[in-house]
């Protein structure tokens, strides 16, 4: 498996880019790639050429995060502004604007039907659950604090949720914690499970395999990617290379292989079987807040595509293979 730089954009956004998310492809157009930047601006990109096609303004600070709808249809971009707008990516309309306290709307993702939009709710210690068919809030899930904590952990943002991913079934949430948990639950039943332990700095990003529903990987500052086999809480694997804070992770859509973006200014791509860093690419002149492979599908789409984003302003675009 490897990675091959195709395109790089510098001054893709005229502040830092945060947040990298692909919009599945629809009948009339191929995948999109969306990013948001501390620019209070949201773009949608053209693959492979890294054209731009839309660019979206309605927030009024930064952008942290963004996500995209399964059906390609809706997408949404969080913001320093405590709002979350749900947009059509077509015609750019608002659909919704959802209000949060500040300091409570971090990353989001739906789940795998597009009925549930999760975000993860920072300084609430919580995650936020939104029905996607009327956009009221329909649960709230809150964090407790693990059993291994001493009761004067209990003061300051200990518990601030940064971080959220679904179970490709849909069937569990995870999300990652400034003081290094990660909290699982179950959806359904709007219940929590267990913690999952091992890393001890902020866990800013993890994903579930698409080949195994019980597979979790996360991203941390401690410089760690970890896996886990997240229904029997056991650490399966941690890998390590970074020289600094890892910032995202995403996974392949053939579940071979994960990439990861650090402050190191790098991103890696990870061999699971090897368990360890195969490849190196140094495309970014600043932190890399972001990485994103292109989900499968859409005409005549064979190659494998990884998009990076970083504090330098610059989106890269790879292949993967």
């Amino acid at each position: 498996m490897k990675l091959a730089g195709l395109k790089s954009i510098e001054n893709a956004h005229d502040e830092s880019v945060w947040a990298a998310a692909w919009v599945p492809a629809t009948e009339s157009r191929p995948a999109l790639l969306l990013t948001g930047s501390l620019d209070e601006t949201v773009k949608l990109w053209m693959p492979d050429e890294l054209v731009l096609q839309q660019n979206n303004t309605g927030h009024c600070l930064g952008v942290v995060a963004v996500a995209a709808h399964p059906s390609g249809i809706i997408a949404a971009s969080a913001s320093l502004d405590s709002f979350v707008r749900v947009f059509d990516v077509d015609t750019n309309a608002t659909i919704a604007t959802l209000e949060a306290p500040p300091s409570e709307v971090w990353q989001m993702q739906f789940d795998p039907k597009g009925s549930i939009l999760a975000v993860a709710g920072g300084s609430s210690a919580s995650i936020k659950l939104w029905d996607t068919a009327t956009w009221k809030l329909i649960d709230t899930l809150a964090i407790p604090r693990p059993e291994s904590s001493k009761p004067t952990d209990r003061g300051g943002n200990k518990k601030f949720v940064l971080s959220v991913a679904w179970s490709p079934d849909g069937r569990r949430l995870a999300c990652g914690s400034m003081d290094g948990t990660i909290s699982i639950f179950d959806v359904n039943r709007a219940k929590f499970l267990h913690h999952l332990e091992g890393h001890y700095m902020p866990v800013r990003s993890l994903v579930y395999s698409p080949v195994d529903p019980r597979v979790l990987f996360s991203a941390s500052d401690d410089g760690h990617v970890h896996m886990y086999d997240a229904e029997g809480k056991s650490l399966i694997g941690a890998m390590s290379g970074h020289a600094s804070w890892v910032l995202s992770v995403d996974v392949s859509p053939d579940g071979a292989a994960i990439a990861t973006g650090s402050s190191d200014k790098t991103v890696r791509l990870w061999d699971l079987n090897m368990r360890a860093a195969v490849q190196t690419m140094s495309n970014h002149a600043d932190q890399v807040w972001g990485v994103a492979f292109r989900p499968p599908g859409g005409a005549g789409v064979r190659a494998g595509r990884l998009a990076s984003v970083s504090d330098d302003k610059s989106i890269s675009l790879y292949d993967y293979s």
